[in-house]
């Protein structure tokens, strides 16, 4: 899978200690659906949450900043014991800052997957910045990576993947699927 990415891509990814990802249009496909109560829902993909429990099994960490605040996604996100929400942050970057004082992380050490204009600041300053397939034209130049796979669809466990092998800790995050 590594192949298919360039030496420059690969040292990258090797820097990762935090994965940090936008919801709509990333962890979903970008559809809102609402009921006749203003119930939300979201459509999340597995796939995409067993590559959130690799990276979290490896001892990176991950987070989640979105411009909404949703019990749906504060839902997920316990699921998936992603270690921090940032929700109602229309201006990425501040979470961005708080999330490297949390953390205690460089930019070069975070992942940001992104889909939309709100998420290019973010995109611009990580070490590894990646869209989705779906992801707004305007936002794929200020990515590294544009996935093979739409948001919502696999392109975050595409990204954890090679996070995982990059790092060498795939084998051993994998082995018990294996036996």
């Amino acid at each position: 899978m590594t192949e298919r990415y360039s030496s420059n891509i690969i040292d990258k990814a090797k820097k990762i200690r935090i994965l940090v990802l936008d919801v709509d249009g990333v962890l979903t496909g970008g559809e809102l659906i609402y009921d006749n109560d203003g119930n939300e829902f979201k459509i999340f993909n597995v796939n995409d949450g067993i590559g959130i429990h690799m990276i979290k099994k490896s001892g990176l960490k991950c987070a989640v900043i979105t411009a909404k605040g949703s019990k749906v996604v504060k839902r997920r996100a316990k699921d998936l014991r992603i270690d921090k929400v940032y929700k109602n942050f229309h201006y990425k970057i501040k979470a961005l800052y708080k999330i490297m004082r949390k953390f205690s992380v460089k930019e070069e050490e975070i992942c940001f997957i992104g889909d939309d204009l709100i998420d290019i600041p973010v995109l611009k300053r990580v070490g590894l910045s990646v869209a989705p397939l779906n992801a707004v034209d305007e936002v794929k130049p200020y990515a590294d990576i544009v996935t093979e796979k739409k948001g919502g669809q696999g392109a975050v466990r595409e990204i954890c993947n090679l996070i995982l092998r990059a790092q060498g800790t795939w084998d051993n995050v994998t082995k018990r699927y294996f036996e």
